[in-house]
């Protein structure tokens, strides 16, 4: 079951809010917006939005789509980008049951499948760099956490955070534990 995304809206080190998109366009609405910087937490990536209006326009303006239902094929959101392939991998993707582009997407998705892990933990990474480039690139720390991110070094991670602001350090721990391994249980030891 897929969760209702969520975003962060920070005033310099401090957290205003993390919430789902309706409160936090709702929050950047309705008060000052100099000094707000609000993030994906899915991606990590600082969002902008057009905040024009009345709240009811930007709220419409920012809804996801909902799929059509009906007839006919639902709008599934492709994305058109330049792939550079040698002649032998065009002419095996061509015999493929779909054409090329199903091809490379039945690809990526069986790929995705076969490491979970590894999936979430370098998109946890991802969102976590970006988030920390952004917050935390002139905090001390800031390049050895990145490492540590990388390393998969929970430990040498949250050493480095340890003396950043509060609501940044618990942000960017919050962002990157799907990067680090699952420690195991400890079993207790007989009395």
């Amino acid at each position: 079951m897929d969760t209702e995304p969520t975003f962060t809206t920070f005033e310099g080190h401090t957290r205003r809010l993390t919430a789902p998109l309706a409160a936090t366009l709702s929050l950047l609405h309705a008060g000052p917006r100099a000094g707000l910087l609000t993030f994906d937490d899915q991606t990590g990536r600082s969002v902008d939005f057009d905040l024009s209006g009345t709240l009811d326009d930007v709220l419409a303006r920012h809804a996801p789509e909902t799929p059509r239902t009906g007839p006919g094929r639902p709008k599934l959101g492709v994305v058109s980008r330049e792939v550079s392939l040698l002649p032998r991998h065009w002419e095996w993707l061509e015999r493929q049951r779909g054409g090329a582009s199903a091809a490379l997407r039945r690809l990526i998705d069986e790929a995705r499948r076969a490491d979970p892990d590894g999936e979430r933990r370098a998109q946890a990474q991802a969102a976590a760099d970006r988030f920390l480039g952004v917050m935390a690139g002139d905090l001390p720390g800031y390049e050895e956490a990145t490492r540590a991110l990388y390393a998969a070094d929970r430990a040498q991670f949250e050493a480095q955070v340890q003396g950043w602001p509060d609501d940044v350090r618990l942000h960017a721990l919050y962002l990157a534990a799907p990067a680090f391994p699952v420690a195991p249980a400890s079993t207790p030891s007989p009395a």
